[in-house]
């Protein structure tokens, strides 16, 4: 036991009951109150199995998985008010914007290589998610026009159900084996890289309107209460470093 090693992926959760309902929420505190940012255009990989920050895809190099009916029906609307000055395959998307995999689950289409919403280097509008750039100038969050997977991205939220009915509420960091089999294939992983966590604002305060439309502004007013009173008694805010810093450190 002596020369036992604490382990290099240790993280700090924290759990509390919803007082409304029959829930538990637990939150990954060693990612929230990292200094994780996106990094798209300035040094993201990409997801591909070799590194192509030149292609400028990030995370889009894939068509993106919808969580239900109503989360698509609200992007191919979307879709139908965006003009070719603001999506670069307006005329690939007049032919419609989703497709069905071989499972059966919607996604949108991939068109050269990318999500048919992801604007290329060249553009006029710029690279990047045509729904993002639309939605930042409409003076709206990017939240309300992505598809749900997009915008909680690098957020996942899980919902297990026990035998009782009690519902326990995960929300934590997406890591690659959320992508399925694929994931592994990755030559980069922003949640795995120190380059990503550079960010000015802890996770919870940057991605504070996704973390609201995940669990609600009054567990999300509990957490923050929990993590600014934890800040108070730990002098230098971070008990256990994310483990992507702590490799930075080493």
């Amino acid at each position: 036991m002596a020369d036992a090693q604490p382990p290099a992926d240790a993280r700090e959760w924290v759990s509390f009951e919803d007082p409304r309902e029959e829930r538990t929420w637990v939150f990954d505190v060693s990612f929230l109150t990292s200094n994780w940012t996106c990094i798209y255009g300035n040094g993201c990989q990409g997801v591909l199995t070799e590194p192509a920050p030149e292609l400028v895809h990030g995370c889009c190099s894939y068509g993106a998985h919808f969580v239900d009916k109503k989360d698509a029906r609200r992007v191919e609307k979307v879709a139908a008010t965006l003009t070719p000055e603001q999506w670069q395959f307006h005329d690939q998307g007049q032919k419609g914007v989703l497709k069905k995999t071989k499972d059966g689950e919607l996604v949108t289409r991939v068109v050269k290589d990318a999500c048919i919403f992801l604007n290329r280097p060249g553009f006029g509008a710029g690279p990047g998610c045509s729904l993002h750039q639309v939605a930042l100038g409409r003076g709206k969050n990017p939240l309300e026009l992505k598809p749900e997977v997009c915008w909680q991205l690098p957020l996942r939220r899980e919902d297990a159900v026990g035998d009782d009915r009690h519902v326990t509420s995960t929300i934590r960091q997406w890591d690659r084996r959320h992508w399925g089999p694929g994931g592994d294939q990755f030559a980069w992983w922003c949640t795995e890289s120190p380059d990503a966590f550079v960010g000015s604002r802890p996770v919870y305060k940057e991605m504070e309107a996704e973390l609201i439309e995940m669990v609600g502004k009054k567990t999300y007013a509990m957490l923050v209460a929990h993590l600014e009173e934890r800040a108070e008694r730990i002098p230098k805010g971070v008990a256990l470093p994310h483990p992507a810093v702590r490799r930075r450190q080493d």
